[in-house]
């Protein structure tokens, strides 16, 4: 229900005083007194009825306030309100006509537009549910995951995902994604250029691109539903050392459980070291992201969390640890949020040297909310997070401790991923040096 102090109700004037003047006759002065209870019933009936509307909010008018209470709760940043009059936004927002759901999903997107966060956004029904289906594992779609560059709000390919029509058709990480079927993703937003990607199975949809070397292509995809298999995994020989490869593709709910499957079928087979790939890894749950780092880390610290207060909370790990070996890791471009976090901490605890290209640099966690029974929510940036050592990851990303060559491959862990070839060299020679 919404706050009725800070709601603006119209104003209305009291009748004025009026007093009798001397020595009027009985029969005036009682006339008048009629008069002045009648002004005075009629303004108090005016004031009811101008009141009861501001004070009844309707379904969607509710969900408008609710989403502003949400933010106002939870946003990282509440010195930001400050500068963009969040309140009267709010008011703003409830003096539009707001008659449906697309109403109240139109006011709440211009409430929240201001904030200048492409994260903290509204999730239409839909969007909603592809976001929550998305850390449960699977997606439809082309399957491409995309982000919002921070110096002109370009939308980006993070990274496709593996197996996808996007990633079969050779995308890149950094492209930027310029038009989805003739409309420009500057027009369209986020929210809604992620939409149009997805669709029923079998249908195809036009993409322009414009590449990392700023050359423009067209893309047509042809969608179809997509499993991620977040963790892959494999034993590969070299140098005559057995050396484990594990691919962590996305931070979904089953990763820490398929995680430990995997190192525990690699360590039956007597591996001497451990290549993580964390390549084109946009993130997702930042407790699988956490429980992962779990695996690697003796009690070491993970992550430092900064909320709206200031306040700092730092993550440590448990002591105990599934894989104590030597490892290295493989990051890029696509690795980005949860999957930051884990390299972070491997990096900054000297667990694992990092090899690659420098991360994306998504330094912000997001909380995502559902909105009442009509299945739309927020997600909602709720604070931000630093390395072990205090980098701020937002916009700067991760520096690997060795950068490697390019062309980058264009298939993780697939042949001709000469990045994986000399991740295994080293790792053979790192082993044999002790």
């Amino acid at each position: 229900m919404a706050e009725s102090t800070d709601l603006l109700l119209p104003h209305v004037s009291a009748p004025p005083l009026v007093t009798s003047p001397p020595q009027k006759p009985i029969q005036r002065r009682s006339s008048e007194l009629k008069s002045i209870a009648a002004t005075a019933l009629s303004w108090i009936l005016s004031l009811w009825l101008t009141a009861t509307p501001a004070l009844a909010l309707n379904d969607g008018q509710q969900l408008v306030v609710e989403s502003w209470r949400l933010v106002n709760q939870s946003y990282v940043d509440p010195d930001r309100f400050e500068t963009i009059h969040w309140k009267r936004l709010r008011q703003k927002a409830l003096e539009r006509s707001i008659q449906s759901s697309t109403d109240a999903y139109e006011a709440i997107e211009a409430m929240l537009a201001p904030i200048g966060d492409p994260y903290t956004r509204l999730l239409r029904p839909a969007d909603f549910l592809t976001l929550k289906a998305n850390t449960e594992g699977s997606v439809s779609g082309v399957g491409l995951q995309l982000g919002i560059r921070q110096d002109d709000t370009a939308i980006v390919v993070i990274a496709p995902l593996e197996g996808s029509p996007a990633a079969e058709a050779g995308i890149s990480s950094a492209s930027v994604l310029s038009q989805v079927d003739g409309l420009s993703t500057a027009d369209l937003g986020l929210e809604a250029t992620a939409a149009r990607l997805r669709g029923k199975e079998g249908t195809s949809v036009l993409l322009e691109l414009i590449t990392p070397k700023g050359k423009t292509q067209e893309v047509e995809l042809k969608r179809r539903q997509v499993d991620l298999q977040p963790v892959r995994s494999r034993l590969i020989q070299s140098s005559g050392h057995r050396l484990g490869y594990i691919r962590i593709a996305q931070f979904a709910e089953p990763v820490p459980q398929e995680l430990a499957k995997a190192l525990e079928s690699l360590q039956s087979q007597g591996i001497d070291g451990l290549i993580l790939d964390l390549r084109n890894n946009s993130g997702g749950l930042v407790s699988a992201g956490l429980a992962v780092a779990n695996v690697f880390l003796d009690g070491g610290p993970i992550v430092e969390t900064q909320n709206r207060d200031g306040f700092s909370d730092a993550q440590q790990a448990s002591r105990g640890q599934l894989y104590g070996g030597p490892m290295l890791t493989l990051v890029n471009g696509g690795t980005a949020s949860a999957s930051e976090i884990l390299a972070g901490a491997l990096q900054d605890d000297e667990r694992s040297p990092l090899l690659g290209t420098r991360t994306f640099g998504k330094g912000l966690i997001q909380s995502l909310i559902g909105l009442g029974g009509d299945g739309s929510g927020l997600a909602i940036t709720v604070a931000r997070y630093l390395t072990p050592s205090g980098r701020d990851i937002q916009n700067l990303g991760i520096e690997p401790n060795q950068r490697l060559a390019d062309p980058e491959p264009l298939n993780p862990g697939g042949d001709g991923d000469t990045w994986l070839e000399v991740a295994v060299n080293q790792l053979a020679d790192q082993i044999e040096a002790g």
